[in-house]
């Protein structure tokens, strides 16, 4: 049950209402009306911009179409109250059985509450996302981290809301690196067999984590690879080792509870980038051009050649980009535009790519291309994940003696836990730099996010527990709640403020998942954390507003139903986040 839909479609009804009585003319364009939570709740449980976005269409003054509209919806039952504010926001108050109706779908919901059915976004195309995507040369590090999470969290909050989502990572194979993985691996493996290699040279990998790889080359081929020159051995070790390291990275991503639905490789791309080209080039999108010295280079820096050039000013790029480079060999640019022209004829019509902050350049390059590539029929969305600062009581962290330059993304997590990482990750907008404290993100304290909102889902199941110590004859079951809670017992303010919240809870879901932005559920949890210890601590003060009172069962009952919907939505809400909710807490 979303209000909020429900009254946007009201709030439609009463602009056609003055339609229909003249008062407005015919045609309007209602697609920029919204209904939302008013900034103040002391305004209303409702607000609309109606009158705001329609009067210049209109002809009419914003306010009196505000008054205008505020009459129509006068006459709805479900409506308190309506009255038109500043320069023309329409405030709703209304009625209280409206959001006893909501606790009540959320309890018969259960866990489907707030969320869209699956394949009810079908009409909206498939999803496919892609995250992580870290080089397969060495374990993932905190930066890394950051980027699995928010993507992860984004396929599930996309998934919560009825689409169809693909979870992609893709696999840098074909570069110039995991030739570089293989010579530091081929040392490991001499190593393995006595030879006394030394420092590792300047160039090469020098973390801990190869020398595993080297000893299972030893294992596997004994001395044949130290007999072969390296044009021979090194496709072989290449492979072996970047098998690894992938084993290595599912391990990592699979303790913060990431699960890949596809992993391409890079490699396979080799067919691809010549079909594309061609086809670019019978589209007319190809040419053969110079380009401007970009801004800031020195003229003696530039190179002034002919190129192969794809007309991505067309699309909405700042210049159009070279295909090919000076030796003949393809752009890392082209090699991606048939990467995600592999996606489209997937079936993929949204493209989400999360990157890290670095890529900022890539953005507008990569839209283009989708939209040409794909006739205009896909979108691709960047999302940038900024740097993550990993601190220990304010002080930055130490490198990591097992990776040899960074901390590894599995050493937090042994540290700090799952959970701890990948709210606090979500915690913070992605394109916003993150200060990411050890020793802050496991206090138990109001301070630390995660632990307040786990700790909120806690109590709610703690007072089910003394509920039925104290009254254990009682039914207190989802089924006895539905049929015997009289939720209009539910009339302090601190009930009325959590009504509020479990009512917006489908609509964060909803305009979280349209705006790929989860961190709005992470604040929204922390918002209803807040409410449910703010009344509980009322409660310490006013024994009649306890959660558990024997001598009062109808109260008992109807505030035992309100947190039993509180304690569904948040762990519905954790779970979007891939954060576990505990029945206590340690």
């Amino acid at each position: 049950m979303n209000i909020f839909a429900t009254f946007e479609a009201r709030v439609r009804a009463a602009v056609q209402g003055l339609v229909r009585a003249g008062q407005l003319p015919e045609g309007l364009d209602l697609s920029r009306v919204v209904v939302e939570p008013p900034r103040d709740a002391s305004h209303g449980d409702l607000a609309t911009n109606a009158a705001l976005v329609l009067a210049k269409e209109a002809k009419t003054n914003p306010k009196a179409l505000g008054e205008a509209l505020a009459a129509e919806l006068r006459r709805d039952p479900d409506v308190v109250e309506a009255g038109v504010a500043g320069p023309g926001f329409i405030n709703l108050r209304l009625a209280p059985n409206l959001f006893h109706a909501v606790v009540r779908a959320a309890l018969a919901q259960g866990d489907a509450y707030g969320r869209g059915r699956p394949g009810e976004g079908d009409a909206k195309g498939k999803v496919n996302i892609e995250y992580v995507s870290a080089n397969p040369t060495g374990p993932m590090h905190v930066g890394h981290g950051r980027g699995a999470v928010f993507g992860d969290a984004l396929a599930n909050l996309l998934a919560a809301s009825g689409r169809d989502v693909t979870r992609e990572y893709y696999i840098n194979d074909a570069g110039a690196q995991v030739d570089v993985l293989a010579r530091s691996a081929h040392l490991r493996y001499r190593e393995a067999l006595g030879e006394a290699v030394g420092p590792v040279p300047d160039g090469l990998y020098p973390g801990d984590y190869l020398v595993p790889v080297g000893r299972a080359l030893a294992e596997t081929y004994g001395r044949t690879l130290l007999e072969q020159p390296e044009a021979e051995w090194l496709p072989t070790v290449r492979a072996f080792a970047i098998a690894a390291m992938m084993d290595l990275i599912r391990g990592d991503l699979a303790r913060l509870g990431i699960h890949h639905d596809v992993f391409f490789s890079e490699a396979t791309l080799k067919e691809a980038v010549p079909v594309l080209l061609a086809e670019l080039r019978e589209k007319g999108l190809v040419y053969e051009g110079r380009l401007p010295p970009p801004k800031g280079q020195l003229a003696e820096d530039w190179e002034d050649r002919e190129q192969t050039l794809f007309r991505t000013v067309e699309f909405g790029d700042d210049v159009d980009r070279p295909l090919l480079k000076s030796d003949g060999s393809f752009t890392y640019f082209a090699s991606d535009i048939a990467y995600h022209r592999d996606k489209i004829a997937r079936g993929a019509t949204d493209l989400i790519d999360v990157l890290g902050a670095d890529h900022g350049g890539y953005v507008k390059r990569m839209q283009a291309a989708v939209k040409a590539v794909s006739d205009g029929k896909a979108t691709l969305d960047v999302k940038l994940c900024q740097l993550v600062r990993l601190l220990r009581a304010g002080e930055p962290v130490k490198m990591s003696k097992r990776a040899g330059e960074f901390i590894t993304l599995a050493e937090v997590v042994d540290e700090v836990g799952r959970d701890a990482i990948r709210f606090m990750m979500l915690y913070r907008k992605n394109d916003a730099t993150l200060d990411f404290d050890l020793a802050k993100v496991v206090e138990q304290s109001k301070d630390n996010p995660v632990f307040y909102v786990q700790y909120a889902h806690a109590r709610c199941v703690s007072v089910f527990r003394q509920a039925r110590e104290a009254m254990p004859a009682e039914d207190f079951s989802t089924d006895g709640l539905l049929r015997d809670a009289d939720l209009s017992l539910l009339t302090d303010s601190g009930e009325a403020e959590i009504l509020r919240l479990i009512a917006q809870y489908p609509r964060v879901i909803e305009a979280a998942a349209a705006a790929h932005e989860p961190h709005r559920v992470a604040f929204y949890l922390y918002e209803l954390a807040s409410s449910l210890h703010g009344f509980w601590n009322k409660g310490k003060d006013l024994p009649q507003l306890r959660f558990v009172n024997p001598t009062d069962r109808n109260s008992t009952r109807a505030r035992l139903a309100l947190v039993e919907a509180l304690r569904g939505v948040i762990a519905s809400g954790l779970a979007v986040l891939g954060v576990t909710a505990p029945a206590e807490m340690r």
